[in-house]
């Protein structure tokens, strides 16, 4: 169990740092935007990293103030190194990059969801 949900941690971060990539350096850059995948894939794994402390919402009481708390560290680390990683001036543009990336992603895993899962009569 805990291997799958790693692995899909994985292919969900990958997945949603070519998305970045694709939509920063190609459909919304800046005149300076000099980037590659890897550089994004560093930035956006390191700001994930805070996403480690979320074992701690199994102490009673604390599951939703560790989710938000986390999540919102975890959004403002990616907006940050997606506007360093594409060399953006502006943070709205970064802001943009990740709020576009997220929505392309979340439809994808609902289509994946949709067409994968097992139907249920």
């Amino acid at each position: 169990m805990l291997a799958a949900i790693s692995a899909l941690a994985l292919v969900t971060w990958l997945a949603w740092g070519m998305l970045m990539f694709q939509i920063g350096a190609r459909l919304l850059p800046e005149p300076q935007t000099s980037a590659t995948l890897s550089e994004l894939l560093r930035t956006t794994g390191f700001a994930a990293s805070p996403g480690l402390l979320q074992v701690f919402a199994i102490l009673p009481g604390m599951a939703i103030p560790v989710f938000v708390g986390v999540w919102l560290w975890m959004i403002g680390a990616m907006i940050v190194g997606v506007r360093h990683a594409l060399d953006y001036q502006s943070t709205g543009r970064a802001v943009a990059v990740c709020v576009v990336a997220a929505a392309l992603a979340l439809v994808m895993a609902f289509g994946f969801g949709a067409i994968f899962s097992p139907v249920v009569s």
